[in-house]
């Protein structure tokens, strides 16, 4: 397995900092019993345990055979101490029961991994009959924790033994010299069985911490590409990663935002719960990425508007006679809205906030031709950000707060632009909010960390950060 991996063991690694997120990547806290469940998982699911079953075989073939541990001359073989070897023939493993998997972390080094399990073993007794063996067994092993070439966390099996414990003959007759003689194959013969278990394991769950360096696609919007910031650090009872999360165009160009200036501060977690916090930079290149994309932007036409706000020149004149000028009652009207900024997200404590800056010109709607507009306003948008995990992803409604508005330029005499607000609220939620949350409905993606959910995640708006804590 060593030889597949470019490896950066971490030797001299610390217990991670006190809640202090130094980088702008999202950071993961996986509960010791996440890693405990994944481990157990790929004993459940996987072939593991079958490909043990049978690897004892009769004393001339394999482990127990005339070229292994039974062979002439062998420690155990006819030569040896116990001449008698002859009478125990065609033993194998009949049953394994799935082991009970128990775990320490080792701060600064990785895991301290232990499998408790029963083995049944079959062949012949000394007169021919049945011979049925069980034996208890523990499986200890010294797992360190590194980064693989890709850029992956990744655990190392660096030492395994195995402890033999009670052995009891189930049926046949065994003379106690055949009896002492099975229990010292079996502590010759079963770490070569078992430890290839645990590095079995090993592999699969590295698949599992190999998901979190991946390319997560944004509709037609773009990607998000997730990579390791710094190496894995290990406390007690979690290990901590900090994820950088790419975000790039279609084009492939990538979003980038100014750095904060000071850490966010990450709330302790709690002991059997993991926690994820995404930073305030990960949802400011999100909304970047939409008004780069011209997704921010829109066109209002009366066929998009309710029927009860109104959309004619009679309506605007309304509101602000100077407008009219030379135009005719009734004519339908044109909102275009354009955001050349992206906009400024506000997470502070217990609240989550979005401000979008827009140009707003009002045009006579006319089937064709390109019109001059009635008035050009300067739009300032001040929305609720209402917050939602699932399992992969974090998910963003927006709701109008307040809109104001100042007048950058018009066809007819200057005037207060402040009565057209609560009318442009109208039309802004009754159409572009619903535009922007269709936006967003792709979600801002979460790293998968060894399949852990957040979707019944605790969710808690702290400065800077969005906090998921999930139950182990």
């Amino acid at each position: 397995m060593l030889g597949m991996w470019s490896l950066l063991l971490l030797w001299g690694l610390a217990a991670p900092c006190q809640g202090l997120l130094e980088t702008v990547g999202t950071l993961a806290r996986i509960d010791k019993d996440e890693l405990g469940k994944a481990i157990q998982n790929s004993l459940v699911g996987g072939p593991l345990l079958q490909n043990v079953l049978g690897s004892v075989t009769s004393v001339n073939q394999g482990l127990l055979g005339s070229g292994g541990l039974l062979g002439g001359g062998g420690l155990l073989g006819y030569g040896g101490v116990f001449a008698v070897v002859e009478e125990l023939s065609g033993l194998k493993v009949e049953e394994l029961t799935l082991p009970q998997v128990s775990l320490k972390l080792l701060p600064g080094f990785g895991v301290q991994l232990s499998l408790h399990t029963k083995v049944g073993l079959e062949g012949s007794g000394t007169l021919g009959g049945l011979l049925q063996l069980a034996a208890e067994v523990n499986v200890s092993s010294r797992v360190a924790m590194g980064i693989s070439s890709r850029g992956t966390p990744i655990l190392i099996l660096k030492r395994c033994s195995t402890l033999l414990g009670h052995i009891s003959l189930l049926s046949g007759l065994l003379p106690t010299p055949l009896l002492g003689l099975a229990e010292q194959t079996l502590f010759k013969v079963l770490p070569g069985l078992l430890c290839p278990v645990v590095d079995g394991v090993l592999s699969m769950v590295n698949e599992l911490l190999g998901a979190v360096l991946s390319l997560v696609p944004l509709g037609p919007l773009g990607s998000v590409e997730f990579t390791l910031a710094t190496l894995p650090l290990i406390s007690n009872q979690y290990i901590e990663l900090d994820i950088n999360s790419i975000v790039k165009s279609v084009a492939g160009d990538v979003i980038d935002f100014p750095k904060p200036p000071k850490p966010i501060k990450v709330p302790p977690k709690e002991d059997h719960t993991s926690q994820l916090a995404v930073p305030l930079y990960f949802f400011s290149t999100i909304f970047g990425l939409l008004q780069t994309n011209g997704a921010l932007d829109i066109d209002i036409t009366p066929e998009l508007v309710p029927s009860n706000v109104p959309m004619t020149t009679t309506d605007l004149t309304a509101l602000v006679p100077e407008v009219l000028g030379e135009l005719p009652p009734g004519q339908q009207l044109l909102l275009r809205l354009q955001v050349k900024q992206a906009p400024a997200v506000s997470l502070q404590k217990k609240k989550a906030a979005v401000s979008i800056t827009a140009n707003i010109r009002v045009l006579p709607h006319l089937p064709a031709g390109a019109p001059e507009a009635l008035l050009e306003l300067n739009g300032v948008m001040t929305l609720n950000a209402q917050l939602a995990p699932s399992a992969t992803r974090l998910h963003l409604s927006l709701s109008l707060e307040r809109l104001s508005v100042k007048l950058a330029s018009s066809s007819a005499h200057p005037f207060d632009a402040s009565h057209l607000e609560e009318w442009l609220s109208d039309v802004i939620r009754a159409v572009y909010v619903p535009k922007l949350n269709a936006g967003l409905d792709v979600g801002i993606p979460l790293p998968n960390v060894l399949n852990v959910s957040f979707g019944n995640a605790v969710l808690e708006v702290i400065e800077n950060a969005v906090v998921l804590t999930v139950a182990s």
